[in-house]
């Protein structure tokens, strides 16, 4: 009998065993990499013949990996922290209030998140270069005062399942939009907050392309992404040191999303982003 139940299982669910087999291979991989020694590295052979966990503290070695997760946390940190203090209430005004072209400003907040972000480059470097911030991660973070696009585009899908009732019974209390939003609205958006505050999280810890392009003259400021880059000398790549280092960078993210998970999965799936 349980061999049968075992042989139920897997048949039942053999597409999504396969599609996480398919998942954590490359992360098996880069663990197996990161024990190998150097000549070993991306040969035929996939299992280490010498188990060599001093990569990892090689890693440390070969770079200030300390100082580039301090930096990555800033970044991350403040830019979810001001994506939020300007999304949420914009979110909020496009969900709930109405006032004339409410629509056309969602159209133009669509239209921004479909601009590459290259079309912008000159123009917000020289003018981050005028103001001498460049060198730093604070053209990254200052513009998230301003909101995300995308952000607030998930956010305003997610206020819309809120029914006005809630708001109403607030307002007829005496109670404020200000305090309205932040004793009703914000209590019951916590699921859709705590996606979106992910959301960004992530592509600011994953962030390369920022980081190259503000921080890449000072070594001070640089974040994983871009500290990983130096792991690669004049005449070959120490990939097991890049992936001991990508594994030490991944364990944040991942302790992170294991806890956060169901307020993760429940405010994507309210906002209707699936699939």
């Amino acid at each position: 009998m349980t061999r049968r139940v075992v042989l139920l299982f897997i048949a039942r669910h053999a597409v999504a065993i396969a599609l996480s087999f398919m998942f954590l291979a490359p992360v098996v991989f880069l663990l197996l990499t990161s024990f190998m020694s150097s000549d070993q590295t991306l040969t035929s052979q996939i299992w280490p013949q010498d188990w060599h966990p001093a990569n990892y503290v090689e890693a440390f070695n070969k770079a200030p990996l300390g100082r580039y997760l301090m930096n990555t946390l800033l970044y991350a940190g403040l830019a979810t922290a001001f994506m939020l203090l300007a999304s949420v209430p914009a979110a909020y005004g496009l969900a709930k209030l109405r006032w004339r072209g409410r629509n056309t400003t969602m159209v133009l907040i669509i239209c921004m998140m479909m601009l590459p972000p290259q079309v912008t480059t000159v123009p917000l470097y020289l003018f981050w270069a005028s103001n001498g911030l460049t060198g730093s991660l604070w053209p990254l973070i200052l513009p998230m005062l301003a909101g995300d696009a995308f952000s607030i585009f998930l956010l305003r899908q997610f206020l819309v399942t809120i029914p006005d009732e809630y708001l109403d019974a607030a307002r007829v209390d005496g109670a404020g939009e200000w305090r309205t939003l932040w004793r009703v609205v914000i209590p019951m958006a916590r699921p859709g907050i705590a996606a979106t505050a992910m959301f960004q999280f992530f592509y600011a810890w994953n962030d390369y392309y920022g980081p190259l392009l503000y921080t890449s003259e000072n070594k001070d400021n640089w974040t994983v992404s871009l500290g990983l880059a130096g792991f690669r000398s004049i005449h070959h790549v120490e990939w097991q040191l890049v992936s001991a280092a990508a594994l030490l960078t991944m364990v944040p993210i991942v302790v992170l999303f294991f806890f956060a998970q169901k307020a993760f999965v429940e405010g994507v799936t309210l906002t209707g982003v699936k699939g």
